[in-house]
């Protein structure tokens, strides 16, 4: 039997491709705007960690 076969069984199954990538949007856009909002100087920082052997 193929996978898809199995698929078809499921009552609903269609609304796991659009939770999923519901939640990859929500996902990917927190962290964009926790990027975006990070302070500079701890950037800095953070950049020179490796270098301060």
């Amino acid at each position: 039997m193929k996978f898809s076969q199995y698929l078809e069984k499921i009552t609903g199954v269609g609304v796991y491709p659009m939770v999923s990538l519901l939640l990859f949007v929500f996902f990917f856009t927190v962290v964009t705007v926790l990027v975006f909002k990070q302070n500079k100087t701890e950037i800095n920082h953070l950049e020179n960690l490796p270098l301060d052997n």
